[in-house]
Formats: C-alpha cells, sequence, structure tokens
C-alpha cells in the first residue's frame, strides 16, 4: 500500500488516544484526534482492565504510570443476603502466572489523563470541542468537515467515537443501530472518608450482591483505596418508542429515588457487608443512569479509506470488563496491518473485519451471558440463585480448575493480537 502519512482520529476516549499513540510512535504516522466534548469526559467512572488490556498498555509505554493511579485488587467476593459468602477467588490469578500482568481498575479520568501526557509528550494533537457534520471520501484521501465550518484531510480517517459514532453514522455504517440490552446500570464514585469507620474497612476486591432485583457491585479504583465504584445494575424497561425525551423520563425517576429505591433493594438483608452497603448508598450524593446498548454483529467496520474501531464497531455489554481492552486489541492490530508493504489498505481493512469479529463476538457473548444474573427474579429464585452460586465456586476452586485457567473466561485475559497469524 502507498505509505500513509496522517490518520484523523475522531474521540478522544481511549480508543482514539491509543491509537494516535500507536500508529504515531510505531508506524511513523502522523495522527490529529478530534474530540465532540469540550472537554476531557469523565463519562464511564471506572474502567476495568484484565490481563490482555494490561500487556497492551505495556507496549504502548503507559501501564507504570497506570499502575500507580489504579486498583489492581483482583478477588472477587460474592456476598449473600444473609451476610455468607458465596465465593471468594481471584480472578486473575491464573493469567498473572502466564503472562506477568494481571487486573486493573482505573478511574476513567485517570486513565484519559495518563493518555493525553503521552498525547502531549508525542507532540499528538488532540483538539475538543469539534463536532463532525460530514466525510468525503476519494481514492487516496478523507475529508471531514466539522460544525464550525473548518476541515481537515488525510490519507486514513479512523472513527472512534463510541456506539453513537459519528464516523459510523453519517458514513461507513449509516444503517446500523445500537440495540438496547434491557440491562441499565446506575454509579457513582463515592470517596472512602465519607464512610463511618466502621464502614471503611473493606477488603481490596470486587464485591458482589445478588438480588432479586439485579447485582450490586463495589470496588477499589485507586492506588490508595481512596474511592469507591459502585453500581447497580438491573433490567430496567425500554420506554416507549426508545426516545430521547424517554429516556430523559426514566432517568430522572431513576435518579431523583435511587436513595430510597436501593434502600428497598438491599430490604432485610443481614450482617456486616449488608450495613456497609446501606451506608454507601446513603452517603452517595449524585449518582448516573445509563442504559446499555449494544452494536448488533454484522456491521460494517470500513469504507475504502475509514475504519471505525471499539464501541463504534462492536459496542458489547461491560459484564466481560473488556470494552476498553477489545479496543486496544483493534488498534494493535490495524498498526501491525498498515505495515505490510504488499497489502493494498482495502485488504488490510477486509484483514481487520475477518480477524476481529470472532473475538469481538465471543467476548460479547460472554459478556451477554454474565448480564443474565442481573435479570429480575423472585425471593425463592434468588436463594436458587445464590445456592447455585455457592455450589459452582466451591466446586470450581476444590477442583483446581482455576489453576488450569479453565473457566471463568481465563483463557480470554492472556489473548495476545500480535500472535495473531496476518
Amino acid at each position: 500500500m502507498a505509505p500513509i502519512q496522517k490518520a484523523i482520529i475522531i474521540g478522544g476516549g481511549p480508543a482514539g488516544l491509543a491509537a494516535a499513540i500507536r500508529l504515531k510512535t510505531h508506524n511513523g504516522i502522523d495522527t490529529v484526534v478530534y474530540e465532540i466534548r469540550s472537554e476531557p469526559t469523565t463519562l464511564g467512572g471506572a474502567v476495568n482492565i484484565p490481563s490482555n488490556g494490561l500487556r497492551l498498555f505495556d507496549r504502548l509505554g503507559l501501564y507504570d504510570t497506570l499502575v500507580s493511579r489504579a486498583s489492581s485488587a483482583s478477588q472477587l467476593i460474592v456476598h449473600s443476603r444473609q451476610g455468607g459468602i458465596l465465593a471468594d477467588l481471584d480472578l486473575a490469578g491464573w493469567s498473572r502466572g502466564q503472562i506477568g500482568f494481571g487486573f486493573m481498575r482505573v478511574l476513567r479520568r485517570d486513565l484519559i489523563d495518563v493518555m493525553l501526557e503521552e498525547t502531549t509528550k508525542q507532540n499528538i494533537p488532540v483538539i475538543f470541542g469539534k463536532s463532525m457534520t460530514k466525510i468525503v471520501e476519494t481514492e487516496n484521501q478523507a475529508t471531514v468537515t466539522f460544525a464550525d465550518g473548518t476541515t481537515d484531510t488525510a490519507d486514513l480517517l479512523l472513527g472512534c467515537d463510541g456506539i453513537h459514532s459519528a464516523v459510523r453514522n453519517l458514513h461507513v455504517s449509516p444503517t446500523a443501530a445500537p440495540e438496547y440490552t434491557g440491562i441499565s446500570n446506575m454509579f457513582t464514585i463515592l470517596p472512602v472518608s465519607k464512610l463511618s469507620e466502621q464502614n471503611r474497612e473493606l477488603a481490596p476486591a470486587l464485591h458482589a450482591t445478588l438480588t432479586s432485583q439485579g447485582l450490586f457491585g463495589v470496588m477499589p479504583c485507586t492506588s490508595s483505596g481512596s474511592h469507591l465504584y459502585w453500581f447497580y445494575s438491573r433490567e430496567v424497561p425500554l420506554p416507549s418508542g426508545d426516545s430521547r425525551e424517554g429516556w430523559e423520563t426514566v432517568n430522572k425517576q431513576q435518579v431523583e429515588g435511587f436513595k430510597e429505591n436501593l434502600q428497598k433493594v438491599i430490604g432485610d438483608a443481614t450482617g456486616h457487608w449488608s450495613d456497609q452497603l446501606r451506608e454507601m448508598v446513603q452517603k452517595t450524593d449524585t449518582i448516573k443512569f445509563y442504559p446499555l446498548y449494544k452494536m448488533p454483529p454484522a456491521v460494517k467496520w470500513f469504507t475504502k479509506r475509514s475504519l471505525i474501531l471499539g464501541d463504534a464497531a462492536h459496542a458489547m455489554q461491560p459484564h466481560a470488563g473488556q470494552g476498553t481492552s477489545m479496543a486496544l486489541e483493534d488498534v494493535f492490530l490495524l498498526s501491525r496491518l498498515l505495515e505490510q508493504p504488499n497489502k493494498s489498505l482495502a485488504e488490510a481493512f477486509e484483514k481487520y473485519q475477518i480477524i476481529r469479529r470472532p473475538r469481538v463476538e465471543a467476548i460479547a457473548n460472554a459478556s451477554a451471558s454474565n448480564g443474565e444474573i442481573r435479570k429480575d427474579t423472585g425471593p425463592m429464585a434468588l436463594k436458587v440463585k445464590e445456592f447455585a452460586f455457592w455450589g459452582l465456586f466451591s466446586l470450581y476452586k476444590m477442583t483446581g480448575l482455576q489453576k488450569w485457567g479453565i473457566g471463568m473466561n481465563q483463557k480470554d485475559t492472556v489473548y495476545d493480537i500480535m500472535a495473531e497469524p496476518i
């Protein structure tokens, strides 16, 4: 292929910034990032990064800085409503032993800060407040027009602008539309200092509790343990017509009544953990509500000069914790394919889609499966579910399957995109 001199990247989240850094430092391509928001966004609260993603952040040169800011706790503790422990295991023990990288949970703002620092270091322009309105392609170039009337032209256009991607909607796959999963999250970041002394001591782990109306999760998201990320994930009906106005009404209802509603969900649960959970809810001042959408699997990902990556191409439910890592794998595969002098850009894009689609669909299916436990159930069914959890995880530990990387999607976390034949 003819050498790629310049790439325009739409989207200033982890996918776009990773693409800018990798293509500039490894491929020698001049990159520029345009972000629609006026400043870096903190949407998403905290980000999970398992072993496969951490290895790629290490290859970007960002791992050590992220470790200094993030929580590396990888223990999963599932609590029963009666105060007992249904499961207690290390989600990253096997993968850490295999490839030297475990698990990380980092505030989204810290992740973006670290990546923006690297773009500054590499002299990569990141321009905020740029809403794209038009894309024109020729055989050799792509030109984008922004709402303020400015334009830019490059050899390559990358859409890293999330599930509501303008690059996809305007140009690459205009008929594709996100689909509601039936599950919504409410979440917040809570300073530990707001909790009473007796409830501040929380084991550095991913804590989860099943309820008859969804799942609670609590986890540290800073290296010092100063802040907790907690969420409640449950079934929420689709508003009539799936309209913005309908979701705004639901959002208002969920946010305004969250304390009363969640205290009812916790109900008569017993034990110290339930007391901690009650106080976390009560001491939370603001919360965000976020309906979970996904992209259908058959979406086209490219045109002659444009390619969509990350959530723009294959947004999935977040229940596998692999969203950011999938975007990084996209970036590193693209970087490899652009190094092949005997392939045209069209051939590189085609190969990209052929290699990536089975991988992301497998992760998306695993994530959807994990989402099933968030669906509504009755009190008796909840007891059955808790017993099944206890039995499954007890058997899992007793048989030593974890030590062999069997189950719990562990094999997915040692996958290396750099080892894929191209």
